[in-house]
């Protein structure tokens, strides 16, 4: 089968030659969007990841440029239109799950790099300066920290909590039995919230989803709390997020993703002048740690996005059963 990967990297490239099984691939380091989806005459499938944009109009255009099927190497499909793809026949295949725990074990290097101030410390020292003053953190052992979504990443970092000796509560709208019988309590939204220390998204991003944190939940946060995002950039609310941290509410910020990080993210701008407001106001707070989408990224969840994304493409070939199709 001939396949267009979009937005690709060395490691993609490394990885995805490394386990491919003989399948015609063509890499472009462009994400697949308005001006490249002509790039697709030709080819069978396309292979995308979670900035490429594959709306209506695309859609229209890759069916019309002969590609059938379409597979993503990553599990939120929130950048794909489902309903138009599942009207023109065309599959939509995702990785659901590669490693959880190398999210979960992310999501806590922000929590414990923003509280202990590692990253100050080892700048310091650096610099010949070992003294602690403004590095004082407080113990995790002991805190309420919320967990926003208890899926497969949600879990896996429940039980690393739970080895921290922290108060774990949870909301999902689907609790997870498994997780109650550990003496992880199930709240609404805005009991979670209530009295957490720490608060961890790990959901989709949906309609229901999309800027769940807002000025309104986030006048629920205890002050000084601490906001930690490893899953959808458009879970937040960034213009109430950055005047929360402006009025001394929000206690420490820590992000994975951000919802203009399909213009920043997984590129250098470092000779340039970023034209994002937003995200260069954030960058000024002293309090606010930001991490360019990478919490995926350990060999372990590379080596499982390319089998998962091979057995998917394998699987269509083959008119098998396409386990992972989210049409």
């Amino acid at each position: 089968m001939k396949i267009a990967v979009f937005s690709t990297h060395q490691y993609d490239q490394d990885f995805f030659n490394e386990f491919n099984p003989g399948h015609e691939i063509t890499y472009f380091v462009l994400p697949l969007n308005e001006q490249t989806v002509a790039l697709t005459q030709g080819f069978n499938a396309i292979c995308i990841f979670v900035n490429d944009t594959v709306n209506a109009a695309i859609l229209q255009k890759l069916h019309d440029n002969g590609v059938r099927l379409i597979v993503l190497r990553c599990a939120g499909f929130n950048n794909v239109d489902i309903k138009t793809a599942t009207a023109l026949g065309m599959p939509v295949l995702r990785v659901p799950a590669y490693s959880p725990e190398a999210v979960a074990e992310h999501a806590l290097a922000l929590i414990l790099t923003l509280n202990r101030k590692t990253h100050k410390a080892y700048n310091r020292v650096r610099e010949g300066n070992f003294s602690l003053e403004k590095l004082m953190g407080f113990n995790l052992h002991n805190r309420k920290v919320a967990v926003i979504g208890t899926g497969n990443i949600g879990k896996a970092f429940c039980h690393i909590l739970k080895g921290f000796g922290c108060h774990v509560s949870a909301y999902d709208i689907y609790p997870d039995a498994g997780l109650q019988a550990q003496g992880i309590v199930y709240g609404t939204l805005e009991e979670t919230l209530a009295d957490a220390d720490i608060i961890s998204l790990h959901c989709p991003l949906m309609d229901s989803t999309r800027h769940m944190i807002n000025a309104q939940t986030l006048a629920l946060f205890k002050k000084g709390a601490m906001l930690i995002n490893t899953s959808r950039g458009g879970l937040i609310n960034t213009v109430d997020v950055i005047e929360s941290l402006k009025n001394c509410h929000l206690g420490y910020l820590g992000l994975d993703v951000y919802e203009q990080e399909a213009n920043l993210f997984f590129n250098d701008y470092s000779e340039d002048v970023i034209q994002d407001e937003l995200i260069t106001r954030l960058i000024s707070f002293p309090n606010v740690l930001i991490t360019s989408h990478q919490g995926f990224f350990t060999r372990e969840a590379m080596e499982q996005i390319a089998t998962i994304t091979f057995a998917n493409i394998d699987a269509f070939v083959k008119g098998e059963e396409l386990l992972n199709r989210v049409n």
